[in-house]
């Protein structure tokens, strides 16, 4: 489930994949990218409160929080969906932007 989207975001890491709160991370600056969770009824993907307000409209199909995304194996998140919440974040970070 995860590889295609993952493929996409790895680009923007500039750390290697590292657990954070025990949720696969990918790191940018010494800043998580994105958290990743999966359970028995859903996955989660975490990139950052600002990306999820930013694609609101992108993602009013979707439960969402301040801080997640929850979405299954039967609607997916589109990748290219979660490549430009990276990708928005990652400039954010460039900004130096915090919270």
């Amino acid at each position: 489930m995860w590889r295609r989207p993952l493929a996409g975001v790895r680009g923007a890491a500039t750390k290697p994949n590292r657990p954070t709160q025990r949720m696969p991370t990918l790191k940018y600056k010494n800043r998580a990218l994105a958290f990743f969770t999966a359970s028995k009824k859903h996955m989660s993907l975490f990139p950052s409160s600002w990306a999820i307000e930013e694609f609101e409209d992108r993602l009013a199909d979707y439960k969402t929080s301040d801080h997640a995304i929850q979405f299954t194996l039967e609607k997916p998140l589109p990748t290219e969906l979660i490549e430009d919440l990276v990708r928005y974040y990652k400039r954010q970070i460039d900004a130096e932007r915090h919270d």
